[in-house]
């Protein structure tokens, strides 16, 4: 049976409208942003760790589309399982069975978790986050939950509640209770848990903001400090699990760390069918689910969905098969350390950070009165704008795709595919001394479009 829908010969006559459609018909913000800082390209196809443009160009991704990429674009073993589960014809979601493959994941996934017992599965992570916050209030029967300063976590109602940015919590309150306290802050987190309100902390073991890890010993403290009072740890493992840091799970960096409730998303999707889980203690989910009536007390339409749950396996086989977790630990510690030689030569860099494939590199003020008069320019018309300088050249000049790290930030985040080896870490960093050179320099292209940035940072106030 035909309809007459053609997918390609559709994208083949309408895929160069892309900036106009967003423009008239989603956020007509992006197109605009993407315009202002030159990265208003027109990627053709994509493949592991790369990307190309309709001229045939190159580009390296250090992005992984905000980490779903884990396994790079398009791997093969992820596309050969969702073609199987495709032609299977399975009765997916009937909701009155229960299907294998969610079963399986859980189990795989439970694998990498020996001390939790059960799995929830929704579509992102935000909806990962909610369902944490959702089972920890019901699980301790107390409203408020904490988290770290300078947290993401995620943009829906709950999450956003535990979500330390201003720029996004502004215009939507209210939300639900609950309080900030410090990365590594113990005394204030003793002093909100005496307030006996407190269902639990939700941490990133490494902050996706800024690239900040968890000061050594607070997650295990903070674990103690949290089950002497009867409040859970919540890990958000989105952006951190799966081997990003070079380890499957960011918290097992610490020695005795086992959070009552885990969240990932992201790379488990393969980067083709959303998907995310919640991993939690047996007794929690018995809390929740605590009789028949409330069967479908938290549910999602698509969670555990065939083709989820597909890519998922296949996503969690790649890891082992190909030691994707190790990669990201030798191939992280060497890209962060050929940066960090460069510290000492660039007087403007001031710290490279981070763990396994999640590097944080940060600029400062410079010590040289020349270059301080710059640098006082941009800081007087927008913080951030030397990092949105370094990554402009780096996609334009170099094909390099990055990001700064957030808002108001003068730090570049690198959260690469697991698969980059070190050909990609001598791209990088041959590419970013080039800009860092330039930008040492005082003048050239770097600095003429810092003077565009500015022009624009002030039209924008």
């Amino acid at each position: 049976m035909s309809t007459g829908f053609d997918l390609g010969a559709l994208l083949a006559d309408r895929a160069s409208e892309r900036y106009g459609l967003h423009a008239r018909h989603l956020n007509h913000q992006l197109p605009r942003m993407l315009h202002t800082i030159g990265f208003d390209k027109m990627y053709e196809r994509a493949e592991g760790a790369h990307f190309w443009d309709a001229e045939g160009n190159d580009y390296l991704d250090m992005l992984a589309g905000f980490g779903v990429m884990g396994l790079g674009r398009h791997h093969p073993v992820v596309r050969r399982a969702l073609h199987d589960v495709l032609d299977l014809s399975l009765p997916d979601l009937t909701r009155f069975d229960c299907a294998p493959l969610p079963g399986l994941l859980a189990e795989r996934l439970l694998a990498h978790s020996p001390h939790l017992d059960r799995v929830h599965f929704g579509n992102s992570g935000a909806e990962a986050v909610e369902t944490a916050l959702k089972f920890a209030r019901r699980a301790t029967g107390r409203p408020r939950v904490l988290y770290c300063a300078h947290a993401f976590h995620g943009l829906t109602t709950g999450a956003l509640s535990v979500n330390g940015e201003d720029c996004f919590r502004d215009g939507f309150a209210p939300l639900l209770p609950d309080t900030a306290v410090g990365l590594g802050d113990l005394d204030a987190l003793e002093r909100e848990l005496g307030r006996g309100d407190v269902a639990a902390l939700i941490v990133e073991p490494v902050q996706g903001k800024g690239v900040h890890a968890a000061p050594p010993g607070f997650l295990r403290a903070a674990q103690d400090l949290l089950h002497r009072r009867g409040a859970l740890l919540i890990a958000d493992e989105v952006q951190t699990g799966l081997g990003r840091t070079g380890d499957f799970y960011a918290y097992q960096h610490e020695e005795g760390v086992e959070p009552d409730l885990v969240c990932v998303a992201k790379a488990l999707s393969g980067g083709y069918v959303p998907v995310s889980a919640t991993l939690g203690r047996d007794w929690i989910f018995r809390k929740v689910y605590s009789s028949m009536d409330r069967v479908v007390v938290h549910s999602a339409s698509f969670g555990s969905n065939a083709q989820a749950m597909a890519a998922g396996l296949a996503v969690l086989a790649v890891l082992d098969d190909e030691d994707l977790v190790g990669n990201a630990r030798r191939t992280g510690a060497l890209l962060k350390s050929r940066l960090a030689e460069l510290v000492d030569r660039y007087e403007m860099l001031r710290e490279v950070r981070g763990r396994g494939l999640m590097i944080g590199i940060e600029f400062g003020r410079p010590s040289s009165l020349a270059l301080r008069g710059r640098w006082t320019m941009l800081q007087s018309a927008r913080k951030g704008l030397f990092a949105q300088m370094v990554v402009v050249p780096l996609l334009q000049r170099h094909r390099i795709l990055t990001q700064v790290s957030g808002d108001r930030l003068e730090v570049i985040k690198l959260i690469p595919p697991l698969i980059i080896g070190e050909e990609d870490v001598d791209r990088f960093v041959t590419a970013f001394t080039a800009v860092m050179d330039e930008a040492h320099s005082g003048g050239g292209l770097v600095w003429d479009f810092g003077r565009t940035l500015v022009r624009q940072a002030v039209l924008n106030r």
